[in-house]
């Protein structure tokens, strides 16, 4: 660790050694190692690249915020800490000012969700301010996000104010202007509560705004856009809900006439175009890949364009501006990034090619100061939870710390991009984990792991749940397929999963087991599938699908597809944007078809996949005598971010104990 760390009031505490089968290396992560809070976090700088903070946990039960001085990195930081709350996020309003997002849990005789808040706290943590007071009358609210005003801009050129949207039932879309050190709000517009997507332009004079309409029964969103001159709203460009394909406002340039607007317009893939306000056309394209989508822009605070973000095997930015490209560069050399050639077939045009990856882990810029000289870099990798590093003017790198120290890189899996041909000849990207040297070729006990979703996807980088390592570091080999119907790898291979629920999404599993098998790395006897929310129902599936490839399956907060077109149905959105591509296998009439060992497990506190669905399963695999392992994990909620680490701990030892005890015959 870096002696900003040693000297930290903190230290990293002692994994706790728990049994395990004899199989298991002494250097692998214990469930405890991936779970517990990371000891740095959510690294920011200050405007004036004077300060820097994190989130923080030095026991990985609790989360702090720690505040350094960046002259300063030797000496311990300032520490601040909350019995209430669970501090989820923090950012710097200004150069003395922190915003913070905190969660609690909240339960009612009708329902249960997570509240978040957002704060304002000096950097020693001595005065907190929320921004507008909470609703007195609004007692129904149940959103993750029930803070009553929600950020618009932080006005980086005001000197202490920031505007946030009223979002609270008597004053919704009221828009204000809140002094960051005295919390007084003066209402400076009414946008409307029907209206979302705000954006700013640098001046934060907000510009864009979007409003869901309807056209003879068919729903669509409009965006709109205030004309410069008059302060006129105007309606530019729309889209249909059923065609999937919306037009985005990214932001706008340091001309008022300009905008930036992302879509699909060709090869399937998502593009960002340069809109001319006033001739209401598209002029050209700012930014377009041939085989991966762009995902927004990065404006500095006059309006200049700093980079696009696009989505490759990993979360990436082209960056725009030259100073910022080469510090990136520079840094990469630094530490030590290595990229290697890998053959790819783009899904959508068929189109081969090759793409150059970075193969144990790359590096990304994570913050700057205002004026660029200081910049906070990440360095992270499938194998590597993410390390910190502060750059200074010079370019000269600075450890801050790593996310878990305590976790040896040699005792993880590989994890690398590959491709196989399902059935029907479509190309499926996946992420393929091997286990250590020390396991041997092959072939493996092997875990197919679907993502939830389904229209969601993976990335080349740590696993935060911990799952892949889990498993990889203990012999299993770990597939990630992006079965059609997975989002942001192409419009073909995301449309070929509509209405092919245990169907053709299905078959791209199994298919990839079989390649597994092809390939000598899976056991054909020693298979299971694993899986959370869709991939709960993927796995649920697996049990009942007569194809003899699993040995048991584990489904995780398991989705019914009855109730999933209900929920769809139910939102007059999705009635027309997913309700249509819900159709095939319900897992929930089939209970009786199951031919191999299932545990399910759900939260009791989850908002999203009703626990009831995961009973009535149990229930009729009782009826039927089915063999099955049924946990209820008490407390937990459905996304992965509102669980405390036992919770997180809990799923990863109980789903060991299944694979070790359960799985038929003699274990996985």
């Amino acid at each position: 660790m870096a002696a900003l760390l040693a000297a930290a009031p903190f230290a990293v505490c002692p994994p706790t050694a728990s049994a395990a089968p004899t199989r298991i290396p002494a250097d692998a992560p214990s469930a405890k190692d991936l779970t517990r809070y990371e000891m740095i976090s959510n690294v920011v700088i200050s405007p004036d690249g004077k300060h820097i903070a994190a989130l923080t946990s030095s026991d990985g039960a609790k989360i702090t915020i720690s505040v350094w001085r960046t002259d300063a990195l030797d000496k311990p930081p300032t520490i601040i800490g909350s019995t209430r709350v669970t501090f989820k996020n923090l950012a710097f309003l200004r150069n003395d000012r922190l915003r913070v997002v905190a969660m609690q849990p909240k339960r009612t005789q009708s329902y249960t969700w997570h509240q978040t808040q957002s704060f304002q706290t000096d950097l020693e943590g001595k005065s907190w301010t929320e921004p507008l007071a909470p609703s007195l009358s609004d007692k129904s609210a149940r959103a993750y996000d029930t803070t009553p005003g929600a950020v618009i801009d932080f006005l980086p050129n005001d000197p202490k104010r920031f505007l946030v949207v009223d979002r609270r039932v008597e004053t919704s879309g009221d828009v204000y202007k809140v002094d960051i050190y005295t919390n007084k709000a003066e209402r400076v517009d009414h946008i409307g509560k029907q209206y979302r997507g705000i954006k700013t332009d640098f001046n934060g004079e907000i510009r864009g705004r979007t409003e869901t309409r309807y056209d003879e029964n068919k729903i669509y969103v409009v965006n709109q856009i205030r004309n410069s001159i008059n302060g006129s709203w105007e309606d530019h460009f729309k889209s249909y809900f059923k065609d999937r394909n919306d037009a985005t406002l990214e932001g706008f340039g340091k001309d008022p006439n300009i905008a930036y607007v992302s879509m699909i317009k060709v090869n399937g893939k998502r593009g960002v175009y340069v809109y001319d306000i006033a001739a209401r056309k598209f002029l050209e394209p700012l930014f377009e890949h041939k085989l991966f989508n762009a995902s927004g822009v990065i404006l500095d605070e006059k309006g200049e364009l700093l980079g696009v973000r696009y989505i490759d095997a990993r979360d990436n930015v082209y960056w725009v501006d030259e100073h910022l490209a080469a510090r990136l560069k520079a840094a990469r050399a630094a530490l030590g990034v290595r990229t290697e050639p890998v053959a790819w077939t783009d899904p959508d045009t068929g189109l081969e090619t090759r793409l150059n990856l970075a193969s144990d882990f790359d590096v990304s810029i994570a913050g700057w100061s205002r004026d660029r000289t200081t910049l906070v870099i990440a360095k992270s990798g499938p194998q590597l939870p993410t390390e910190y590093y502060l750059s200074d003017s010079t370019g000269k790198l600075r450890l801050l710390g790593g996310a878990r120290p305590w976790i040896k890189s040699e005792a993880l899996g590989e994890t690398r991009l590959v491709q196989y041909a399902a059935r029907d000849g479509l190309v499926v990207p996946a992420f393929l984990t091997t286990p250590p040297a020390g396991f041997g070729p092959g072939p493996h006990p092997t875990i197919i792991l679907p993502h939830a979703g389904p229209w969601e996807r993976d990335f080349l980088r740590w696993n935060a749940v911990g799952w892949v390592q889990y498993f990889a570091s203990r012999g299993y080999v770990v597939l990630q397929p992006q079965f059609r119907g997975s989002y942001g790898w192409g419009e073909k291979l995301w449309r070929a999963g509509d209405k092919e629920w245990g169907g053709k999404m299905q078959d791209d599993k199994d298919d990839g087991a079989k390649w597994l098998i092809d390939q000598k790395l899976a056991d054909p006897g020693r298979i299971a599938m694993l899986g959370y929310g869709y991939g709960g129902y993927a796995a649920l599936v697996a049990a009942i699908r007569p194809n003899g490839l699993y040995q048991c399956s584990v489904s995780g907060a398991g989705s019914s597809l009855a109730d999933m077109k209900k929920i769809t149905w139910n939102s007059r959105v999705l009635r027309e944007y997913q309700a249509p591509s819900i159709e095939g296998l319900d897992a929930q009439q089939n209970a009786d078809q199951v031919k191999i060992p299932v545990f399910l497990y759900h939260g009791d506190f989850n908002d999203v996949i009703a626990l009831e669905g995961s009973r009535r399963f149990v229930e009729s695999l009782k009826a039927a005598g089915k063999p099955y392992k049924w946990l209820e994990i008490k407390g937990m909620d459905y996304a992965n971010w509102t669980m405390t680490p036992e919770m997180m701990e809990t799923q990863l030892v109980e789903i060991d104990k299944f694979f070790q005890n359960e799985c038929k015959p003699g274990g996985l």
